[in-house]
Protein backbone atom coordinates (compact mmCIF):
# COMPACT_ATOMS: atom_id res chain seq x y z
CA UNK A 1 0.00 0.00 0.00
CA UNK A 2 1.35 3.59 -0.83
CA UNK A 3 0.26 6.52 1.52
CA UNK A 4 0.78 10.03 0.77
CA UNK A 5 0.53 12.96 3.36
CA UNK A 6 0.44 16.19 2.50
CA UNK A 7 0.99 18.25 5.53
CA UNK A 8 3.00 21.86 6.55
CA UNK A 9 5.22 20.04 9.52
CA UNK A 10 6.67 16.52 7.89
CA UNK A 11 8.86 16.41 10.63
CA UNK A 12 5.81 15.54 12.62
CA UNK A 13 5.84 12.12 10.76
CA UNK A 14 9.35 10.99 12.23
CA UNK A 15 7.71 8.48 14.36
CA UNK A 16 5.85 6.62 11.22
CA UNK A 17 9.57 5.01 10.63
CA UNK A 18 9.31 3.61 13.96
CA UNK A 19 8.72 0.00 15.14
CA UNK A 20 6.01 -1.83 13.26
CA UNK A 21 5.59 0.46 10.44
CA UNK A 22 8.93 1.57 10.19
CA UNK A 23 9.28 -2.62 9.92
CA UNK A 24 6.47 -2.73 7.66
CA UNK A 25 8.39 0.40 4.97
CA UNK A 26 11.27 -1.62 5.33
CA UNK A 27 10.04 -4.61 4.31
CA UNK A 28 8.41 -3.16 0.98
CA UNK A 29 4.56 -3.93 2.51
CA UNK A 30 4.06 -0.49 2.86
CA UNK A 31 5.42 2.89 1.57
CA UNK A 32 4.85 6.20 3.43
CA UNK A 33 5.57 9.10 1.67
CA UNK A 34 5.70 12.50 3.19
CA UNK A 35 5.11 15.50 1.19
CA UNK A 36 5.80 19.20 2.26
CA UNK A 37 2.91 21.43 1.24
CA UNK A 38 4.87 24.49 1.07
CA UNK A 39 7.55 23.22 -1.67
CA UNK A 40 4.33 24.12 -4.06
CA UNK A 41 3.42 27.42 -2.71
CA UNK A 42 3.97 29.70 -6.20
CA UNK A 43 4.70 32.73 -3.94
CA UNK A 44 8.04 34.58 -2.57
CA UNK A 45 7.84 33.60 1.54
CA UNK A 46 6.54 30.35 1.04
CA UNK A 47 3.37 31.01 2.05
CA UNK A 48 -0.06 28.73 2.50
CA UNK A 49 -2.13 30.95 4.81
CA UNK A 50 -3.79 34.18 4.34
CA UNK A 51 -6.81 35.71 6.65
CA UNK A 52 -10.79 34.47 6.03
CA UNK A 53 -12.87 36.29 3.78
CA UNK A 54 -15.81 37.27 6.19
CA UNK A 55 -13.55 37.91 9.33
CA UNK A 56 -13.06 35.64 11.75
CA UNK A 57 -9.84 34.30 13.95
CA UNK A 58 -7.30 32.94 12.85
CA UNK A 59 -5.55 31.83 9.21
CA UNK A 60 -7.24 30.17 6.96
CA UNK A 61 -5.10 27.27 4.56
CA UNK A 62 -4.63 28.70 0.93
CA UNK A 63 -6.19 26.62 -2.29
CA UNK A 64 -3.26 27.06 -4.18
CA UNK A 65 0.00 25.13 -2.54
CA UNK A 66 -2.09 22.73 -2.04
CA UNK A 67 -4.36 21.99 -5.03
CA UNK A 68 -0.93 22.39 -6.76
CA UNK A 69 0.84 19.39 -4.22
CA UNK A 70 -2.46 17.31 -4.69
CA UNK A 71 -1.86 17.58 -8.57
CA UNK A 72 1.61 16.89 -8.32
CA UNK A 73 1.71 13.93 -6.38
CA UNK A 74 -1.84 12.29 -7.71
CA UNK A 75 -2.44 13.50 -11.26
CA UNK A 76 -4.43 10.56 -12.57
CA UNK A 77 -6.31 10.42 -9.10
CA UNK A 78 -5.51 7.33 -8.85
CA UNK A 79 -5.63 7.68 -4.77
CA UNK A 80 -8.04 7.64 -2.53
CA UNK A 81 -8.04 11.69 -0.82
CA UNK A 82 -9.04 12.00 2.64
CA UNK A 83 -8.84 15.35 4.67
CA UNK A 84 -8.74 14.81 8.33
CA UNK A 85 -11.24 17.61 9.57
CA UNK A 86 -13.24 17.29 13.10
CA UNK A 87 -16.94 17.38 10.95
CA UNK A 88 -15.82 14.53 9.44
CA UNK A 89 -17.42 10.91 9.27
CA UNK A 90 -15.49 9.46 12.73
CA UNK A 91 -13.27 7.17 11.53
CA UNK A 92 -13.26 3.51 13.05
CA UNK A 93 -12.36 0.24 12.58
CA UNK A 94 -14.40 -1.28 10.05
CA UNK A 95 -13.28 1.89 7.95
CA UNK A 96 -9.70 1.19 8.18
CA UNK A 97 -10.29 -2.49 7.21
CA UNK A 98 -11.92 -0.92 4.02
CA UNK A 99 -9.85 1.10 3.33
CA UNK A 100 -6.26 -1.03 3.83
CA UNK A 101 -8.11 -2.97 0.66
CA UNK A 102 -7.33 -0.17 -1.43
CA UNK A 103 -3.60 0.55 -3.64
CA UNK A 104 -3.36 4.21 -2.76
CA UNK A 105 -4.56 6.66 -0.01
CA UNK A 106 -3.59 10.42 0.12
CA UNK A 107 -4.17 11.97 3.55
CA UNK A 108 -4.18 15.69 3.56
CA UNK A 109 -3.55 17.57 7.14
CA UNK A 110 -5.38 20.75 7.40
CA UNK A 111 -3.87 23.48 10.06
CA UNK A 112 -4.45 27.09 11.38
CA UNK A 113 -8.86 27.37 10.96
CA UNK A 114 -8.54 24.75 8.65
CA UNK A 115 -8.52 24.49 4.36
CA UNK A 116 -10.27 26.60 1.85
CA UNK A 117 -13.20 24.98 1.22
CA UNK A 118 -12.65 24.59 -2.59
CA UNK A 119 -9.56 22.47 -1.87
CA UNK A 120 -12.16 20.11 -0.55
CA UNK A 121 -15.15 20.39 -3.15
CA UNK A 122 -12.26 19.73 -6.01
CA UNK A 123 -9.77 17.69 -4.41
CA UNK A 124 -10.96 15.65 -1.44
CA UNK A 125 -13.16 12.26 -1.94
CA UNK A 126 -14.18 12.07 2.29
CA UNK A 127 -13.53 13.57 5.23
CA UNK A 128 -12.90 11.69 8.25
CA UNK A 129 -12.61 12.44 12.04
CA UNK A 130 -10.91 11.10 14.76
CA UNK A 131 -13.24 11.66 17.92
CA UNK A 132 -15.18 14.67 18.94
CA UNK A 133 -13.03 17.58 19.66
CA UNK A 134 -10.21 19.56 18.03
CA UNK A 135 -6.30 19.79 17.36
CA UNK A 136 -3.99 22.29 16.43
CA UNK A 137 -3.30 20.38 13.40
CA UNK A 138 -4.69 16.85 11.31
CA UNK A 139 -0.31 15.72 11.60
CA UNK A 140 -1.84 13.58 14.63
CA UNK A 141 -4.96 12.45 13.05
CA UNK A 142 -3.15 11.76 9.93
CA UNK A 143 -0.75 9.25 12.25
CA UNK A 144 -3.76 7.93 14.04
CA UNK A 145 -5.35 6.48 10.12
CA UNK A 146 -2.00 5.77 8.69
CA UNK A 147 -1.18 3.44 11.75
CA UNK A 148 -4.69 2.09 12.11
CA UNK A 149 -5.05 0.96 8.17
CA UNK A 150 -1.38 -0.23 8.22
CA UNK A 151 -2.19 -2.87 10.66
CA UNK A 152 -4.79 -4.31 7.75
CA UNK A 153 -2.18 -4.33 5.21
CA UNK A 154 -1.12 -7.79 4.43
CA UNK A 155 2.26 -9.24 5.84
CA UNK A 156 2.15 -5.98 8.56
CA UNK A 157 1.02 -7.76 11.58
CA UNK A 158 -0.40 -11.84 11.80
CA UNK A 159 -4.12 -12.60 11.45
CA UNK A 160 -3.98 -13.90 14.86
CA UNK A 161 -3.58 -10.65 16.47
CA UNK A 162 -5.75 -9.31 14.90
CA UNK A 163 -8.89 -11.67 15.05
CA UNK A 164 -8.32 -11.68 18.77
CA UNK A 165 -8.46 -7.60 19.60
CA UNK A 166 -10.66 -5.14 20.53
CA UNK A 167 -13.70 -4.35 18.12
CA UNK A 168 -12.77 -7.28 15.81
CA UNK A 169 -15.79 -9.35 17.21
CA UNK A 170 -18.03 -6.46 18.65
CA UNK A 171 -16.52 -6.71 21.99
CA UNK A 172 -13.43 -4.84 23.79
CA UNK A 173 -10.85 -7.11 24.46
CA UNK A 174 -9.92 -9.23 27.08
CA UNK A 175 -7.26 -8.64 29.52
CA UNK A 176 -4.02 -9.77 29.00
CA UNK A 177 -1.23 -11.49 31.57
CA UNK A 178 2.54 -12.75 31.01
CA UNK A 179 5.54 -13.76 32.92
CA UNK A 180 5.77 -13.61 36.04
CA UNK A 181 2.96 -15.72 37.11
CA UNK A 182 2.99 -13.47 40.82
CA UNK A 183 3.88 -9.68 40.95
CA UNK A 184 4.03 -7.98 43.99
CA UNK A 185 1.72 -10.70 45.55
CA UNK A 186 -0.97 -10.86 42.81
CA UNK A 187 -0.95 -14.20 40.59
CA UNK A 188 -2.29 -14.63 36.76
CA UNK A 189 -5.84 -15.93 36.91
CA UNK A 190 -5.39 -19.95 37.44
CA UNK A 191 -7.65 -20.43 34.49
CA UNK A 192 -4.73 -19.28 32.07
CA UNK A 193 -2.01 -21.80 33.75
CA UNK A 194 -4.48 -24.79 33.80
CA UNK A 195 -3.75 -25.80 29.81
CA UNK A 196 -7.22 -25.73 29.30
CA UNK A 197 -7.92 -24.23 26.17
CA UNK A 198 -11.55 -24.30 26.18
CA UNK A 199 -11.91 -22.61 29.60
CA UNK A 200 -9.76 -20.20 28.92
CA UNK A 201 -11.72 -18.95 26.11
CA UNK A 202 -14.78 -19.37 28.08
CA UNK A 203 -13.02 -16.99 30.48
CA UNK A 204 -11.56 -14.50 27.88
CA UNK A 205 -15.47 -14.30 26.25
CA UNK A 206 -16.70 -13.80 29.68
CA UNK A 207 -14.09 -10.86 30.08
CA UNK A 208 -14.90 -9.35 27.07
CA UNK A 209 -18.63 -8.92 27.63
CA UNK A 210 -17.40 -7.59 31.06
CA UNK A 211 -15.28 -5.24 30.21
CA UNK A 212 -17.53 -4.19 27.26
CA UNK A 213 -20.48 -4.03 29.30
CA UNK A 214 -19.10 -1.37 31.69
CA UNK A 215 -16.62 0.60 29.28
CA UNK A 216 -18.69 0.52 26.27
CA UNK A 217 -22.18 -0.37 26.75
CA UNK A 218 -23.18 1.22 23.87
CA UNK A 219 -21.71 -1.36 21.67
CA UNK A 220 -24.38 -4.14 23.27
CA UNK A 221 -27.07 -2.80 21.75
Amino acid sequence: MNITVLTLFPEMFAPLKESILGRAQQGGKLNINVVNIRDYAQNKHLKCDDYPFGGGAGMVMMPQPIGSAIEAVDPEHRAHRIFMSPRGKTFCQRRAVELASLSDLLILCGHYEGVDQRVIDMFIDEELSIGDYVLTGGELPAMVVCDCVARYVDGVISGESLRDESFSAGLLEYPQYTRPAVYKGVSVPEVLLSGNHGEVEKWRREQSLAITRKNRPDMLK
